[in-house]
């Protein structure tokens, strides 16, 4: 019996175009001091982690690989094993500064286990003990053998301690992630965050413009495409200057710093939350405006065919058409339309810019600089 499983999906979407280099390739161009990783081995009971959960201790990320929810089948084949006491793999834990954690492997298992002790589901399809557990809930269990069985079983969990940068954390996740179908990059920003951060994000995908944008092809998405893309717009919006993107270890190091940014309320308040809120959801509805279905698509003027989503094509016009009313835009669609569709047809420079190496910061500025000059020669 395999509980351990694949916990997660593929990485791969037809709905969002290939940036050219996986997260794998990624590497760290500014290498950091061996001294300062910190990952302790600690145990754990099962007890001790319903007890950390109620507490809000230990966070589950119960909106993490949403889309991605096991089966009762599966967690009662995990509860069995538990009984049977085959060991459970590791799990891999995220401490902030105030002592909480939370999960960033093993969310299915820790989910499971908590929603059994919480009386979610009866035990079905087991393999083994079906005639000892068949058909109950914990709750009738409690008292027995099979219950303190569950409650006393233990675990080790790898905590990555808070005094690790986030940068070095960042890249031990990359690391230690080696089983099933790995983490991508936003997955483990997203275990690496604040509940203040992954509620915005949630927040901005919960808009309607950004559905319609995107053609509804990214909601709810599995693999978190869509909370990327709208911390890639914040970003971008946070940085008082684009140039200063050239101080960055690449994109996963600007986005990793937008998370803290976004986390606590002294770096960015509650007011500037509600901006990029109104200027995300003013982008998304100027980008629909003009381009409609093909919005952040590549769109070539001798055709019509309707391309992925281009994270490049997303990060610039999204950012820059945050900046006017749609009355502006309006006035000039059709020679806006016309322009983008040229540059993404004839413009060699522009077309690199958005298909190779895009997070490169020479092929980020000239993309930047092109679209915001089409857009201000035209409406300006």
């Amino acid at each position: 019996m395999d509980q351990s499983g694949s916990e997660k999906q593929n990485n791969s979407s037809p709905d969002v175009e290939d940036e050219g280099a996986s997260f794998d390739d990624v590497e760290m161009v500014r290498p950091y001091d061996p001294r300062k990783i910190r990952v302790d081995q600690k145990p754990y009971s099962i007890a001790q982690i319903i007890d950390m959960i109620d507490a809000k201790e230990l966070d589950v990320a119960p909106d993490f690989q949403r889309r991605n929810v096991w089966r009762e089948k599966q967690k009662s084949q995990l509860i069995e094993s538990i009984m049977l006491r085959i060991p459970i793999p590791v799990f891999y834990f995220s401490s902030d500064e105030e002592g909480r954690m939370q999960v960033v492997d093993g969310v299915q298992r820790i989910s499971a286990i908590y929603d059994f002790a919480k009386n979610k589901f009866a035990l079905s399809g087991l393999e083994y003990l079906q005639n000892e557990l068949r058909d109950l809930t914990f709750e009738k269990i409690v008292k027995s053998l099979w219950g303190r069985r569950f409650l006393q079983t233990g675990f080790i969990a790898n905590v990555i301690d808070p005094q690790t940068p986030d940068d070095v954390k960042f890249d031990i996740f990359r690391r230690l992630n080696t089983g099933g179908t790995p983490l991508n990059a936003q997955e483990i920003r997203h275990c690496i965050s604040k509940p203040r951060t992954r509620n915005f994000l949630a927040r901005l995908n919960d808009n309607g413009a950004f559905h319609k944008a995107t053609r509804n092809r990214l909601m709810n998405h599995a693999r978190m495409v869509d909370r990327e893309l709208a911390l890639r717009f914040c970003a971008f919006r946070l940085l008082s200057d684009i140039s200063d993107y050239a101080g960055m270890n690449g994109m996963d190091d600007l986005l990793t710093k937008t998370v803290r940014k976004l986390d606590f309320s002294h770096t960015t308040s509650d007011d500037m939350l509600d901006k990029l809120d109104a200027d995300f959801s003013r982008s998304m509805e100027n980008s629909w405006l003009l381009f409609g279905d093909h919005a952040f698509c590549k769109w070539h003027l001798d055709n019509e065919y309707l391309s992925p989503i281009n994270r490049a094509l997303f990060d610039v016009w999204s950012v820059v058409l945050a900046d006017y009313q749609t009355e502006q835009l309006l006035e000039h669609k059709t020679t806006i339309v016309q322009k983008a569709r040229d540059m993404m047809t004839n413009d060699i420079d522009f077309i690199n810019s958005i298909s190779w190496r895009t997070s490169q910061a020479s092929q980020l500025f000239t993309r930047f600089n092109k679209v915001r000059e089409c857009v201000r020669e035209i409406c300006e």
